[in-house]
């Protein structure tokens, strides 16, 4: 463990939810005050299913991985902690009861598995059972065309948060039918003007989120760039925070797209009672390409997850001897599952 310079945050305000001049300089993080380096330990799979796993949750006795690449199913129960294999779901396909894409899941209980197909524009819910090593369909919600390219979402109480891909909002709360109910906020960029394409402006600054109901936080971080925001729904505020690279840069194409020119931000985040826990890859896109150029295989994933208080101040930044791509984390017994970018060995665990 080795102690950094002291944390640098410039002017941490607390802004409204639905307010706020986006050419106001949001406040910045430097650095963290402390760092630590953590080693994996390989999860013993007992079967070679996983080609890709972008997502893990871990629910009490069961984890479900979410794969990319896998030739059947999108989806796979295990147990936990043994990681033995117990049903592999949601079938590709353009079926009725089947899936075209994956974009990510979420776990609250054994009969409440989601996921969100951003192709059918659909989000299904399954129920996992492991004396029968199956999981059953059991719920199925499509969403309002308004909501196009959903490719996030959290559960709430009376149904879903899910982030606005037009560059209009931040995000919507959408009802258990899958029509929009509210939008909330706006992209807090600080270069936004009468000239800025908004479908490129939303593909830059697509977020990843996560939401905590005990405490009402509801997290946001960039997958370009290194920005995260804080919607404290219990308190009704919103924050900003700009890390050292700053917003999503990009270059609009001619069809109205944004081609990414700064680095991979974000690839997860979670909410906890105490902290928020997001994975950094910090990768230059001018780095990828100059090793594609050379015949190398380009840096994929994260190597840090930084950590937050609910506030947003910077407590600690992890160094990982893996690059991961998401993880799952259980504070109470202090370990991090992950997804590791390189498929060798697909899933890993961090004690922290």
């Amino acid at each position: 463990m080795k102690s950094l310079p002291s944390i640098l945050l410039i002017g941490i305000s607390t802004l409204a939810a639905c307010s706020g001049n986006q050419q106001t300089p949001f406040p910045r993080y430097a650095d963290f005050p402390e760092t630590k380096a953590i080693k994996a330990q390989v999860a013993d799979l007992d079967t070679v299913l996983l080609r890709y796993p972008f997502r893990v949750a871990v629910r009490d006795s069961i984890a479900v991985v979410m794969d990319l690449h896998n030739m059947d199913h999108f989806l796979h129960a295990f147990t936990y902690p043994g990681w033995k294999h117990l049903a592999s779901f949601g079938k590709r396909g353009e079926g009725p009861e089947e899936m075209l894409s994956a974009e990510n899941i979420q776990f609250n209980s054994l009969d409440s598995l989601w996921a969100i197909d951003a192709n059918k524009m659909e989000i299904t819910r399954w129920k996992i059972s492991p004396s029968t090593r199956s999981a059953e369909r059991f719920e199925e919600i499509k969403l309002d065309k308004e909501l196009v390219r959903s490719l996030d979402f959290h559960t709430m109480e009376s149904g879903f948060f899910i982030p606005d891909y037009m560059g209009e909002f931040r995000y919507w709360e959408v009802g258990n039918n899958g029509k929009p109910l509210k939008s909330i906020g706006e992209i807090p960029s600080e270069t936004i003007d009468e000239n800025t394409v908004r479908p490129a402006l939303a593909q830059a600054w697509r977020s990843f989120m996560d939401y905590n109901p005990d405490n009402g936080i509801l997290a946001m971080a960039t997958q370009l760039g290194e920005v995260f925001e804080i919607f404290n729904l219990k308190e009704n505020t919103h924050k900003v925070f700009y890390g050292p690279e700053g917003e999503p840069q990009y270059k609009p194409a001619n069809d109205g797209t944004g081609v990414p020119t700064g680095i991979m931000g974000f690839s997860d985040i979670k909410v906890t009672s105490k902290y928020i826990y997001a994975v950094f890859q910090g990768i230059k896109f001018n780095d990828k390409i100059a090793a594609i150029k050379q015949g190398k295989e380009p840096e994929n994933g994260a190597k840090y997850i930084y950590v937050f208080d609910l506030d947003g101040n910077p407590i600690r930044r992890y160094e990982l001897d893996h690059r991961i791509n998401s993880m799952d984390i259980n504070e109470e017994t202090n370990t991090i599952v992950a997804t590791a970018a390189k498929s060798d060995d697909p899933i890993i665990e961090f004690k922290i």
